[in-house]
């Protein structure tokens, strides 16, 4: 009975509705800003890895990034990609795609609203995201009280972090990945179908005490473990992923057909082209916003820290997060469970390939020296991934919960164990009612996120327009600053 009604509240704020408004404003955005998100990628990763001098924030350009990547890449570019196709399809890579190129003018703007709205603390740390903008941003523009949106957002934020897409999702994928790599006698079951083994404790166990260690240092902890381990295990991944796609050089062609053919409901059941479709569509985009939260509102919170003098500098930066996250990593995965053969092999008996990882298991076990080479380098992706996402959402669940209680160190606190006692908790949970709540989440919290982006759109290419005609005539130098454009003064 809880499975079915999930199912139906998750069926109904994944509907239609927040499809059109979660592509809507990214194609809305997209269009104010002239494409800028295309024309500009170059010089964003060029940002990416090159501080501004003389800025002011907590950690750098490239260490807010990391925190920021830190959430994103996780178990959503492993578990839910391989979802993703496995439920909506291939044609589900297609949307996952194109949800990901609009959502790099939507990760530019929440980049860019959150360094011009962001507030110092008097202890000397920064706080802002989408519930400031939200606030300040409509406040300023129309003259209207959006504080309840604001602390609106800040509640999901925190729910979702302690329970869902922070740290149930996260750690359930770890274990996964390691009771299949660790093979050991159950203990107990939870449920129907939720075998309890030697290596699922050890997992909550080792996982939980590592995660509150690095948790109890803040933010600048945080920051300096995710800018080791974020570019680590990203380029290897990816690296991985490229040898098993150039050894299966010759299937791409047909993976990139099919991927576009299904997109639109071709090779379906008679009578089930339009099914085929929307399954696609709603399961490529949920699981891309999963991975690369755009639109969410949970990256501007790390950006907010970042120690920039520049919004559009910032948002800049911000969405190179969308392109490493989805357009690198997360199609990655998809074409080597594509090229592998995994996709069709698991299609012929699910069981043959049961649990979030066990299809991209699969696929690397395929595509490189068997089951045990791949279960092991898909565990220690998962680990990797997931580890630094727990950390990264625990600073913008902290924040929302921050912003909620009006600074409450003691509130802070509390929550921080909350989320601690969620980690361990989370192996324990069966696998599909946590990502269905993880995704029910990520929809409430895009909701007054997107509505705020709307309604501020116009102040993005306003500071969009200064800052790069500064650049032109001289006034500000690639970068550095020699007059202090577009920061909101407080």
């Amino acid at each position: 009975m809880i499975t079915q009604f999930l199912d139906a509240v998750d069926s109904f704020v994944w509907g239609v509705p927040l499809l059109v408004l979660l592509m809507g404003t990214g194609l809305i955005l997209t269009i104010r800003l002239k494409g800028m998100q295309f024309s500009k990628l170059g010089r964003a990763l060029k940002y990416m890895v090159k501080n501004e001098d003389g800025a002011t924030g907590e950690v750098s350009s490239f260490g807010a990034l990391c925190t920021a990547l830190s959430a994103t890449i996780g178990t959503g570019n492993i578990v839910g990609v391989s979802t993703a196709v496995m439920v909506g399809g291939p044609g589900a890579l297609f949307w996952m795609f194109i949800a990901a190129c609009i959502g790099l003018a939507t990760k530019f703007s929440e980049g860019c609203l959150a360094v011009l709205y962001r507030h110092k603390n008097p202890d000397g740390g920064f706080l802002g995201g989408p519930f400031y903008y939200i606030e300040e941003g409509i406040k300023e523009r129309y003259g209207w009280n959006a504080r309840w949106l604001g602390k609106l957002f800040a509640i999901f934020g925190c729910i979702a972090g302690a329970f869902g897409i922070g740290t149930i999702t996260q750690i359930n994928g770890i274990a996964s990945a390691a009771e299949t790599f660790f093979t050991a006698p159950t203990l107990f079951t939870i449920g129907a179908d939720k075998n309890i083994t030697i290596v699922t404790i050890a997992v909550a166990v080792v996982v939980t005490v590592c995660a509150a260690l690095v948790i109890i240092g803040g933010i600048k902890r945080i920051a300096s473990v995710t800018t080791v381990i974020v570019p680590f295990m990203a380029i290897a991944y990816v690296a991985i992923s490229l040898i098993i796609i150039f050894k299966n050089i010759a299937e791409v062609p047909q993976a990139i057909a099919d991927i576009v053919t299904m997109a639109f409901g071709a090779k379906a059941a008679a009578g089930g082209a339009f099914g085929a479709f929307y399954l696609a569509i709603t399961k490529g985009v949920a699981r891309g916003v999963f991975s690369n939260e755009s639109g969410l509102g949970s990256a501007p919170i790390a950006a907010a820290a970042a120690q920039t003098n520049q919004p559009v500098r910032q948002g800049l930066v911000s969405m190179t997060g969308t392109f490493v996250d989805t357009i690198c990593v997360c199609m990655m995965t998809g074409l080597v469970i594509m090229t592998s053969g995994a996709y069709e092999y698991c299609l012929t008996d699910p069981a043959l390939c049961e649990g979030g990882s066990g299809v991209t298991i699969k696929a690397f076990s395929m595509g490189l020296l068997g089951d045990t080479a791949g279960s092991f380098v898909v565990m220690c992706a998962l680990a990797f991934f997931a580890f630094t996402t727990i950390l990264g959402w625990d600073y913008y669940a902290e924040r929302c919960c921050e912003y909620l209680f009006n600074g409450s160190r003691t509130a802070v606190q509390v929550y921080r164990w909350l989320y601690v006692f969620a980690v361990f908790i989370g192996p324990f949970l069966t696998l599909s009612q946590v990502w269905t709540v993880a995704d029910i989440f990520n929809a409430l919290m895009a909701a007054p996120n997107l509505v705020g982006l709307l309604l501020l759109s116009g102040i993005v290419a306003r500071e969009v327009k200064k800052y790069f005609d500064a650049l032109e005539t001289g006034t500000y130098d690639d970068g550095y600053p020699k007059l202090p454009l577009g920061c909101h003064k407080k």
